[in-house]
């Protein structure tokens, strides 16, 4: 099993549209059109990660940061090339 990349996100609740891109303090941005409640947001934000790295939504995992807007996701299988290319926008 190979390791996982750990990445810093920055959610953007309440976006027009999902989008995963751009770079925010040194972290991913992650925008969802869920709003902050209920963890909604979060979860979004997970299946947003996964479907930009192209893995299954279970390979993506939250360690830090469940009630903030910085995360800290474990990507199974993710590449760190790109996540160079998310971050450049």
């Amino acid at each position: 099993m190979t390791e996982g990349l750990r990445v810093t996100v920055r959610v953007r609740p309440g976006a027009g549209r999902t989008a995963v891109g751009g770079e925010h303090g040194g972290a991913l941005v992650v925008r969802v059109s869920a709003p902050a409640v209920d963890g909604r947001a979060t979860e979004a934000a997970l299946t947003a990660v996964a479907a930009a790295f192209g893995v299954r939504r279970a390979a993506v995992t939250l360690v830090t940061g469940a009630t903030s807007r910085t995360k800290v996701v474990e990507v199974a299988g993710g590449d760190p090339a790109v996540l160079g290319r998310l971050l450049a926008g």
